[in-house]
């Protein structure tokens, strides 16, 4: 193979860079802003998109934000594809500062007791691998149902702040990308006077 490593990258050169990009994330973030400003819609529209992502990243649903982010940006008819791009937002970075705000905001919304013990949520999410290894029903409900006092207040939470951050995110976009179709308009003229 043409571009390939002499030496293939072991298992804890993989998992840093997964964690940690060789660039770091403000390459990344460059690259999703101009893939934002490339996109062929109104700044309405990907605007929107981008406001649904963010939104999704607030939610405690894992495995689900690229799926949440897409369906909210359909009803909401805003880009899809800017709601995918927007919700790379959150990385291993962004997800423990997400994930406190959100449960320490819910937790004093719903007036719960934020006492939970490390040891009792880490057998619960254990139980509840377990389950989803050997896909039996009743585990893995057991498990979630023990899991609830972590994820009610994660819910609760990530409304309000989920709502403001994707507020914002609108307004920025908006803003961006309206100013660079301006610019972009502008540019011909430039050059022809």
């Amino acid at each position: 193979m043409l571009f390939k490593r002499r030496k293939p990258a072991g298992i804890v050169e993989r998992l840093r860079i997964g964690l940690w990009p060789r660039r770091g994330f403000g390459r990344s973030a460059r690259y999703v802003v101009l893939r934002l400003l490339r996109l062929k819609s109104s700044p309405h529209r990907i605007a929107l998109g981008a406001a649904a992502g963010v939104f999704a990243i607030f939610t405690p649903f894992l495995g689900l934000q690229l799926l949440m982010a897409g369906i909210a940006s359909w009803v909401l008819r805003g880009s899809i594809i800017a709601s995918v791009l927007a919700s790379f937002a959150g990385n291993p970075i962004t997800y423990p500062l997400i994930w406190f705000s959100t449960f320490n905001l819910g937790s004093t919304l719903i007036g719960a007791d934020t006492s939970l013990r490390i040891m009792d949520l880490q057998s619960r999410a254990e139980e509840l691998w377990a389950g989803l290894g050997v896909m039996s029903a009743d585990r893995v409900g057991a498990a979630m149902e023990g899991l609830w006092p972590l994820f009610k207040p994660m819910v609760v939470g990530s409304l309000p702040l989920g709502g403001l951050a994707a507020f914002a995110t609108y307004m920025v976009v908006k803003k961006m990308i309206a100013s660079s179709n301006e610019r972009k308009r502008l540019k011909p003229r430039l050059r022809t006077a």
